[in-house]
């Protein structure tokens, strides 16, 4: 009787932990938070759990980001999370947070349109906000500039969208007035134009004078601008390729592959954002005619083609080590 006692013990402990954990886990889950006072929470469109909860940690909303995602995606019901401003109550626990971000009680409600987003995915992201009513059509390439909009719960789709191409109406008189004697833009429309190119080019902000000037120096020797986002946009108004560009793709004839044509496409490639218009508008003054990504999200500029086919190589290599090819 004995041996049998002390064989169960194992089993009884095991319970036991396995009762503590749950416990934790799922006390956790309900346990009153560190907020102490009620904050005004906002969640970005097109936010991701993991940054909400990185955010909600850095405000002192949790004390856990980490535990906050592992919990709201096994026990918090699979609740998608809404863009908006949201009161979250003073030690509100991660159940009442995850509750209220994922609900209607919205203080404010917002809609986002990222720097170099074509007008098809906003058109698509307009379409797909539940709390705006009506419909629209695909807007301009190039007429709506990038930002954070405030909306209202039965807005019509419409209203927002002319708010949104009103504001790139001003902010491209704002850019043109301040433009310098170096730009090769001869019109505000040029202006979009270009800025698209650049704003396509690159993700790096303090490169957008450098690419601009190397984009105008080339507009300005009527060499091919040879931008591959022009080649893409005809297939796809804009949304991502996908897979590599073909051969037969970059030989396309067509009234925005760069390749094939001298000087700018007919239009805009996507809808830049204000930098990248003041970039177009007062260019860096620079003699480059050629880049290459360098491997750190950046690019290797160059003045001559002989710079620009070794850091070709240069960037091969790099494709080569990281299994690219």
């Amino acid at each position: 009787m004995l041996g049998s006692r002390w064989g169960r013990t194992p089993i009884l402990i095991a319970a036991l932990l396995v009762l503590a954990i749950g416990g934790w886990f799922f006390g956790g889950w309900y346990t009153s938070g560190p907020l102490d006072k009620d904050l005004a929470f906002t969640v970005p469109d097109g936010s991701s759990l993991s940054g909400v909860a990185d955010k909600l940690e850095k405000d002192g909303v949790i004390s856990s980001a980490s535990a906050f995602k592992l919990r709201a995606r096994l026990i918090g019901g699979g609740s998608a999370i809404k863009a908006g401003e949201f009161l979250i109550p003073k030690g509100a626990s991660m159940a009442r947070v995850m509750a209220v971000i994922a609900g209607d009680e919205v203080l404010r409600r917002f809609v986002t349109v990222p720097e170099g987003m074509p007008s098809i995915m906003v058109y698509e992201r307009l379409n797909a906000n539940p709390w705006l009513t009506g419909e629209i059509a695909v807007p301009p390439e190039g007429s709506v500039l990038p930002d954070t909009y405030e909306i209202q719960r039965g807005e019509s789709r419409q209203a927002v969208l002319n708010r949104m191409q009103a504001a790139m109406r001003v902010a491209l008189a704002e850019e043109w007035e301040k433009r310098g004697p170096n730009t090769v833009v001869k019109s505000p429309e040029e202006a979009i134009v270009l800025a698209s190119i650049v704003e396509k080019e690159t993700g790096k902000a303090s490169e957008r004078p450098m690419v601009a000037g190397l984009y105008s120096n080339r507009v300005r020797q009527g060499m091919l601008l040879q931008a591959d986002p022009t080649i893409i946009y005809p297939i796809t108004k804009g949304k991502p390729l996908g897979r590599r560009i073909r051969q037969s793709e970059i030989n396309a004839t067509n009234d925005y592959n760069t390749y094939t044509m001298t000087g700018l496409p007919k239009g805009p490639i996507t809808n830049p954002g204000r930098a990248s218009i003041a970039a177009v508008l007062n260019p860096a003054s620079t003699d480059v005619l050629y880049m290459v990504a360098d491997g750190t999200g950046g690019h290797a500029f160059a003045t001559t083609l002989q710079e620009h086919n070794a850091n070709v190589e240069k960037w091969y290599t790099i494709r080569k080590e990281r299994g690219d090819f």
